[in-house]
């Protein structure tokens, strides 16, 4: 059997990669995206109509998208979303109640304190660490320029 040199090696595995179809997946995930964006308005408007103010609606539409993300994710729907939608699921609030709950219900079988809560905070703990710390950054650095 004839040896292929490396030219005609990299022919042949260049035929044998699939192509990317990268203006589907930009559409999808506009759309996915697009999609729970507009439920997030729809339940900020819900909660306008019920007489809520400004600072309860913002915090109620955040925690309703968390809790539906979770939920999704918890019943194993959100994760064939996210492999509809890519990047469109991936970016919204949801995503972000996606990546807590996935680690965690991966080891759910190792129990709820040492498997579920253990690993909860795989993905959020540098999030959480993070966000705390360049907020006392960015608060000193405000403190320093004498709070204007």
């Amino acid at each position: 059997m004839d040896k292929l040199n490396k030219k005609d090696y990299e022919d042949f595995a260049k035929g044998k990669i699939p192509k990317p179809t990268y203006l589907k997946n930009i559409i999808w995930a506009f759309v996915i995206g697009g999609l729970i964006c507009t439920l997030g308005q729809l339940i900020r408007n819900w909660l306008i109509s019920r007489g809520l103010n400004e600072e309860q609606v913002a915090a109620g539409t955040s925690i309703l998208l968390v809790f539906l993300g979770s939920f999704l994710t918890g019943i194993g729907v959100y994760d064939k979303i996210g492999k509809f939608g890519g990047a469109g699921s991936a970016v919204p609030i949801t995503g972000f109640a996606n990546s807590i709950v996935s680690p965690a219900m991966e080891y759910k079988r190792e129990g709820y304190i040492f498997g579920v809560a253990a690993k909860m905070f795989v993905i959020a703990g540098p999030v959480l660490v993070y966000g705390v710390g360049s907020s006392i950054i960015v608060g000193i650095i405000y403190l320093l320029l004498g709070g204007k």
